[in-house]
Parts: structure tokens; C-alpha cells; sequence
């Protein structure tokens, strides 16, 4: 096998967050050089100031022009922003969403172009990002407009832990709008897709999936909301239909609170704060925030931008260092689930009823 490392980007998010902070406390150990080879896109000039603003431990970086340039055994850095920048710790800034945005293109081209192997985002903050450019809610649908293509053409959120996984329905919806978007076939396409990306992803040999329901109380039969029965728990049972193992709905209070979860691969939520405010209670500092679904891996420290505390060196750098560990295991499970499907076995069978046990190939036709 070659000593090659994967080269994972990684992008400096909102400049006045604490995107810095968590990156710089993440590769404070140099043992993460075994693993991969990061190139952080941003500026050595906001890098530097925040390691000293924020007293933290030093951080060689070798600055490259171009990913490729990038060594096993160095941490690399590019300019994506002119040394005018501004930095102004805990401002929500025009500038500073600007910059996010310099990061993130340069590394999506990088991705695409296979200069890097995967890539892990620091916060951006999601209004002052917009732009010509940019007119998403948030990383992940950005990526999936920039990343798709006819074998992998949507995105699904899944944020994990080793002991938890949970996936979403809806990601950035207002709660006015969930309940439109709650239908069997949204549903069961994210069951099919969260069961493709726990298999591939995360190596579940069949994995278990709990699917919770909209309404309190699991709709107590329609007298809560008709959703669970029209188009919840059909999709369940079409995707059991499908050999998947779905189960539920299960009302989401009771499933986490008695601690349910831990008999399942992955949780599928029906919408963000459904899913997202258990997984951060259980989740403490180490989650990670994986947008399965596309060709390319992607994952992120499970916070934002901190504004309250940026500059301090407060910010715990614990799930950064998590993304980057989970996009380097999800670059391998992916690789293994490649070299264990390639050449699948042909089927045959014996036909039975015969005084010799003739192997039949179904894979051939009369005519071949």
C-alpha cells in the first residue's frame, strides 16, 4: 500500500469566529501528521494573530500556492485573502463572510480536482456569507449544488458520535414549512439514502434505523397530526419491503429520553432541532457533522461560530479535531466498500431435481 496520506482541506470559516481557535487547537498534536496531510485555506496573517491573541501553542504552517504542493509531514496553508483583511473577534462582519466564502470555493475547485481528498469546514456564519455567489442556507446545501452528479445527486445530513447517529428529513426548513415536506417519498428517500450512507460511510453490515415521528405523542392516532400515519409509517414499510431495517415512528421524547437510541446504526429525525438538540446534549464537544450523500466527503465541528467567545481561547478544539478524524474514517470505509463490491460474485444456484448438481449462471443469457 502506498505511504501516500489523504490531504484533507480544511477552510477557515468566518474570520472573526472561532474557526481559528478550533483549528489550531486541533493540530496542536503533531500525531495528526501520521494520520493526514491538512492544508488549511485561509491566511497565515489571521492565523497568526489569533495564536497570539488567543495564547495558543505555536503552529508551523508551510505556506503553498497550491494543494498539490502539499508534504506528508507538514501542516500547509494557502492565501485565500489579501493581507488587508480585517479581523474584529466576535463582529459579524460583510468582510468576514466574504472571506468564509474565498475559503470555501477555493476548496470545493480544489476538491473536485482531486488536489485534496476530502474537507472539513469550519463555521461559517449563514447570513453574512450571502452573496451573488452565495444564496444558501448553510454548508450543506451549497454543497450539494456545487458537488452532486447522477450517481450521488443530493446531500444528507447526518451528525454522529461513536455511539450516536442521526440524520435528517429536512435540514434548514422554517418549522411552518416541515409538515409539507414530510411525505412518504421525501421519507423513504432518506431512509434509502442514510441505509447506503451507514453501509458505506460507516461499515454497518444491515444497518438498524429508527425513524421518528412529526407530532407529540406519535400523533396519538391523528388526534395530534395525521403525518405518522400517511406518510411516515408507509414509508417505513416500503423500505422494509426494501430489506431495510427501518423501524418506528417513535415519539422523540420518550425514544431518547429511556435511551433507545443506543439499539440503533442511525436515527432518522423529521427536522433540524428534532434531532440536532439531543444529539448536542449526548454529543458533548465531540460531534461531528457529516454531509453523506455525494461524491466527495465532507464533515464539520458540530458549532458555530462562537462569537461570544472568540479570541479568548476558549473555544475547545475537540470537535474540529473529531471532523477531521471522522473524514479520514469515512475516506477509508468508503475505499473498503469500494474494493468489497467491485467484483461481486456471480450468482448461481443448483438446480435441483437432477441426478448431477449442475451449477446454473443466471448472469448468462441463452444467447451468449
Amino acid at each position: 500500500m502506498s505511504d501516500k496520506k489523504f490531504k484533507i482541506g480544511i477552510t477557515h470559516g468566518d474570520t472573526n469566529g472561532i474557526g481559528y481557535e478550533v483549528i489550531l487547537k486541533a493540530l496542536e498534536d503533531n500525531r495528526l501528521l501520521e494520520l493526514c496531510t491538512p492544508v488549511v485555506y485561509g491566511s497565515a496573517k489571521a492565523a497568526a494573530f489569533y495564536r497570539k491573541t488567543a495564547q495558543l501553542q505555536p503552529v508551523t504552517f508551510t505556506q503553498i500556492t497550491d494543494a498539490s504542493n502539499a508534504k506528508n509531514g507538514e501542516y500547509s496553508i494557502i492565501n485565500v485573502v489579501d493581507e488587508s483583511l480585517h479581523i474584529e473577534p466576535g463582529v459579524e462582519s460583510p468582510e468576514a463572510g466574504k472571506a468564509a466564502f474565498a475559503a470555501l470555493e477555493r476548496a470545493v475547485a480544489d476538491l473536485r480536482a482531486a488536489k485534496i481528498d476530502a474537507l472539513v469546514t469550519a463555521p461559517i456564519n449563514k447570513h453574512n456569507i450571502q452573496s451573488p455567489e452565495f444564496t444558501f442556507p448553510g454548508h450543506t446545501e451549497y454543497l450539494e449544488s456545487s458537488l452532486a452528479d447522477d450517481e450521488c445527486p443530493r446531500a444528507l445530513m447526518i451528525l454522529c458520535t461513536d455511539i450516536l447517529r442521526v440524520a435528517l428529513v429536512t435540514i434548514h426548513t422554517p418549522i411552518s414549512g416541515v409538515s409539507s415536506k414530510v411525505t412518504r417519498e421525501s421519507v423513504l428517500e432518506k431512509i434509502r439514502d442514510f441505509n447506503l450512507s451507514l453501509t458505506k460511510d460507516f461499515g454497518c453490515h444491515r444497518p438498524r434505523i429508527a425513524v421518528l415521528s412529526l407530532n407529540p405523542h406519535n400523533g396519538e392516532g391523528g388526534l395530534m397530526g395525521s403525518e405518522e400515519s400517511n406518510a411516515i409509517s408507509p414509508a417505513i414499510a416500503d423500505a422494509q419491503a426494501e430489506k431495510i431495517n427501518a423501524f418506528g415512528p417513535y415519539a422523540s421524547d420518550g425514544f431518547f429520553g429511556n435511551g433507545l437510541f443506543r439499539k440503533f446504526d442511525g436515527v432518522l429525525a423529521m427536522y433540524h432541532d428534532q434531532g440536532l438538540a439531543p444529539f448536542k446534549t449526548l454529543a458533548m464537544d465531540a460531534g461531528v457533522n457529516l454531509t453523506a450523500g455525494l461524491p466527495y466527503v465532507r464533515t464539520s465541528p458540530d458549532h458555530g461560530t462562537g462569537y461570544d467567545i472568540a479570541g479568548r481561547g476558549e473555544a475547545d478544539g475537540e470537535s474540529m479535531r473529531q471532523a477531521i478524524y471522522r473524514a479520514i474514517d469515512v475516506l477509508r470505509c468508503r475505499r473498503s466498500h469500494r474494493e468489497a463490491t467491485a467484483n461481486p460474485l456471480k450468482k448461481q444456484y443448483f438446480e435441483k431435481n437432477k441426478k448431477d448438481n449442475v451449477v446454473l449462471d443466471l448472469t448468462k443469457s441463452d444467447t451468449d
